[in-house]
């Protein structure tokens, strides 16, 4: 989750923070990988039906995560993504660089202000981590890119409905998160619901109602997703899996659940949290279950061990807890990058993902601010500055397929009544056609 609230705010890419399962498993000569939807599953004939036929199993592990869930208020989902996958990461990115842009070009204040409110909801590590970068970001990195707004003026919320955020760690080091990041701008509000819904005009919060924020995101909860679709198995009001001692499912001892997927009670009775140190724990368990029947072995029963908890603020900033061992600073920032570059998937990523982290670190740089899914118009013609744009420029024009407003273009390698593509822009087909060079 940590790597996901990094792509939101750009420090890394899609492919510094995932990696391709069917590459990773290649070197396996008897796994192979599937795409589908699984529809549903029949434990009694051990076959699991999907969207592209029926496979047929002899022992299945059930681990297909979980996803956000809005309290029965789906249509909060498209003013309020979540941060559980890739392209919610992205999605997040391009909201926030989006509003950057329309706040750059519009000249009503109290619009520009809208623009620049961001929400996030939720005070746990997974809305503290992106609020924080959101912070960060506008202070030292983006200020130094826009002309006709102050980056650093933006107004980041956290709405939490806890008395503190950070509730898993100890109240001393959830207010020193608090502390670090209003130094970044950011206003932590709580004890505080999100009443009346999340639309396009706004955020109701109790009984005030927020600005027209740019930007909403948060966890307001995990459900499995196609719980439905597995008959027999007893779950929580989450939809997770209850599971025996050995991970397998009740009456059901060639079934495993794993991850966000498995309630597993604790001797206290607290079940275990959804988090990544808990799926790889339970993923080498439910392995070594499987490779212990096949021969004819005992099974043996899982036991989780406490590595801890962290989390980040921004740079030089963050918190650690194991026991009665607690960080915070520096220290706790350098554990919390160690940790995650050595839990990346191969020797590739990890040295990629250390040598831009690194360079963010001492530049204060992210990856290109690139805008994925921009809601513009298509068709709108993209300017390109030759000389800078401070001296007087040249402009070549992009032709864009299907622009509407273009006049037939004369080019002689692509005759075509509306686009010229693949044409460069600043050949003298597009200029005859806007009547001239631009100046």
């Amino acid at each position: 989750m940590s790597s996901l609230s990094e792509g939101d705010s750009q420090a890394l890419n899609a492919g510094q923070i995932a990696y391709p399962l069917r590459m990773m498993l290649a070197r396996y000569r008897n796994v192979t990988v599937y795409k589908g939807v699984v529809e549903r599953i029949d434990p009694a004939e051990k076959k699991v039906f999907t969207d592209f036929g029926e496979l047929d199993y002899d022992y299945l592990v059930l681990a297909c995560g979980a996803k956000h869930h809005y309290f029965g208020h789906n249509g909060w989902e498209e003013h309020a993504p979540g941060l559980k996958t890739i392209s919610q990461a992205s999605e997040i990115r391009r909201r926030v660089m989006d509003a950057y842009e329309k706040a750059e070009r519009t000249r009503d204040p109290s619009e520009k202000r809208r623009m620049l409110t961001f929400v996030v909801v939720g005070g746990g590590p997974t809305g503290v981590e992106p609020a924080g970068s959101i912070g960060e970001m506008s202070r030292y990195y983006l200020s130094k890119y826009y002309r006709n707004i102050d980056p650093k003026l933006a107004r980041i919320f956290i709405v939490h409905s806890a008395p503190r955020i950070l509730q898993t760690f100890s109240p001393e080091l959830s207010g020193r998160a608090t502390r670090a990041l209003e130094k970044l701008g950011v206003q932590v509000w709580t004890c505080s619901l999100v009443s009346g819904g999340i639309d396009a005009n706004g955020v109701q919060v109790g009984n005030e109602r927020g600005s027209k924020p740019g930007q909403c995101s948060g966890r307001p909860g995990s459900r499995l997703p196609g719980s439905s679709g597995v008959r027999g198995f007893e779950t929580d009001n989450s939809g997770r899996i209850h599971v025996t001692d050995e991970l397998s499912v009740p009456g059901y001892p060639d079934v495993f659940a794993g991850g966000d997927q498995a309630c597993f009670t604790l001797a206290d009775g607290d079940a275990l949290p959804g988090m990544a140190s808990v799926s790889l724990q339970q993923g080498r368990a439910i392995g070594r279950n499987i490779l212990l029947s096949a021969r004819g072995e005992a099974r043996k029963a899982f036991r989780y061990k406490d590595k801890g908890q962290m989390a980040t603020i921004g740079k030089n900033m963050a918190i650690a807890e194991k026991g009665n061992v607690k960080l915070h600073g520096l220290f706790a920032w350098i554990i919390w990058i160690g940790v995650h570059i050595y839990y990346l998937s191969s020797v590739r990523h990890r040295f990629f993902v250390l040598m831009q982290w690194a360079w963010s670190y001492f530049t204060f740089g992210h990856e290109a601010r690139i805008v994925h899914g921009s809601s513009a118009r298509s068709g709108a013609f993209t300017p390109i500055f030759r000389n800078g744009p401070n001296r007087r420029s040249r402009l070549s024009w992009l032709c864009i397929r299907d622009v509407a407003m273009f006049p037939a273009c004369r080019c002689r390698r692509n005759r075509t009544k509306r686009s010229c593509l693949p044409c460069t822009g600043g050949s003298s087909c597009c200029r005859r056609a806007r009547g001239g060079s631009l100046r």
